[in-house]
């Protein structure tokens, strides 16, 4: 059974969904059989690339806020990461073009690297002092990831390179009506979107899983009426207050 998740460096609850998707998989019985795909979905595929801005700053003109008002919105999202074992800085991290990292997320998959790449950039973006959005941090992290240093280096100074597995993405994310991220679908049956709890994670799992035999259904159509917080198109996420 395949699970397809549509999502993004940039998106906080990409972040936080994924560790819960992992909780919730650990959780099913069969999750030896599940092949996990990572697919591309772009919250600001319109800037350009070195166009970067500091998360707090971006946040604040973007909603209309303080400095210290969307300081505190990134400390909301931040208590859901941590409440996840993740690592998470409220100030310092960038916002910039994902463009780049979707395309050698590609390679990296292509090369059975996928998920050790993710785990580093998510890291590297939201709980270490790397910027994700600089070409030599982007490389050392392929390298990290166990790609080849030539191999990655020639895909970040080739735009071209896998930018149609990009934009292939993005079209499948739109056909199947995802709106933002993250959007997991699962064996082509059902949709889920947002940073769902663990358990719901594994209920979808055990749905899609019996379900296999039959005809499968509208992802889009399917998807869940449980609602989420999640990143959409324009780049705003949904940050739940305490």
């Amino acid at each position: 059974m395949r699970v397809e998740i549509w999502s993004d460096i940039a998106c906080p609850w990409c972040y936080v969904g994924k560790a819960r998707f992992e909780k919730g998989l650990a959780g099913f019985a069969h999750r030896d059989q599940v092949e996990v795909v990572h697919r591309s979905f772009e919250l600001d595929p319109n800037r350009a690339k070195g166009d970067t801005e500091a998360v707090v700053d971006m946040l604040a003109l973007k909603y209309g806020r303080t400095r210290d008002e969307a300081l505190a919105m990134e400390e909301n999202v931040a208590s859901n990461a941590r409440a996840e074992g993740l690592g998470y800085r409220t100030e310092g991290r960038d916002h910039g073009s994902t463009f780049d990292i979707h395309r050698l997320l590609h390679l990296a998959r292509a090369r059975g690297r996928q998920g050790e790449l993710l785990d580093l950039a998510y890291r590297a973006n939201f709980a270490e002092e790397r910027s994700v959005f600089d070409s030599e941090v982007l490389l050392r992290l392929a390298v990290e990831a166990g790609l080849d240093e030539t191999e990655a280096r020639a895909v970040l100074a080739d735009e071209s390179a896998y930018a149609d597995e990009v934009r292939a993405d993005e079209r499948e994310a739109a056909e199947l009506g995802a709106t933002g991220v993250p959007f997991f679908v699962f064996d082509r049956r059902y949709g889920l979107s947002g940073g769902q709890p663990a358990e719901l994670f594994t209920q979808a799992l055990e749905q899609a899983w019996q379900g296999r035999d039959d005809t499968p259904a509208d992802p889009a159509a399917s998807r869940s009426a449980d609602t989420a917080p999640a990143c959409d198109r324009d780049g705003s996420c949904e940050v739940p207050q305490h």
